[in-house]
């Protein structure tokens, strides 16, 4: 059986164009989806591909009708292929039914996984490059040096880590990871000796 499906990305664009190619490919199904292609989770696809079974096709207008990434393409494709799905765009000419279909999907399959590589290798770099200059990446620390002496006082004058991280505004686990059990124990032990 061949089940269409069409999107459009937004409420206000016609979906008949679609609709009209599919049907005249031998649609005997449609599904369709009024959302973006960066969405991951579409109803209408969710739908088409629930009511298809082995042996099915699923046939699209274009292929950038299914996602907007080659990877999310490819993992699609490896995805009607395990189970027992072709897949067959109208305008791109690409069926995986057959020999050269497939032979396409494998080429795009190569070069999301290259593309993948790359930006790792990039991603990498850019990260060694940012340490060797001081930057580091993530959220700035909310412990400021203000924060950390009065932390300090506090733990000398007695007080708790549960009861000091309240106090300067911080979580019980940023106290922590800027004041370890042994620098705890040494202020405790200076306190001890001063009183």
């Amino acid at each position: 059986m061949l089940i269409g499906y069409a999107r459009v990305s937004t409420p206000e664009q016609d979906l008949t164009p679609q609709l009209e190619a599919l049907r005249n490919a031998g649609c005997e199904r449609t599904f369709s989806d009024k959302a973006s292609g960066a969405k991951a989770n579409r109803a209408g696809l969710a739908e088409a591909l629930s009511h298809a079974r082995a042996g099915d096709v699923l046939v699209v207008w274009k292929l950038d009708r299914l996602g907007r990434t080659m990877k999310g393409l490819v993992d699609l494709a490896a995805d009607l292929t395990d189970r027992g799905l072709g897949l067959r765009s109208i305008t791109d000419g690409i069926d995986t039914a057959g020999t050269a279909g497939k032979l396409v999907f494998h080429i795009l399959a190569a070069m999301a996984e290259m593309e993948r590589d790359l930006n790792r290798e990039r991603t990498t770099a850019a990260l060694i490059i940012a340490r060797r200059e001081g930057r580091v990446g993530g959220r700035k620390t909310v412990m400021t040096p203000k924060r950390l002496e009065a932390a300090r006082k506090l733990l000398a004058s007695g007080m708790t880590i549960r009861e000091i991280a309240p106090t300067i505004g911080v979580s019980v686990p940023t106290l922590y990871r800027h004041l370890p059990a042994p620098e705890q124990e040494a202020i405790s032990a200076e306190e001890h000796i001063v009183t």
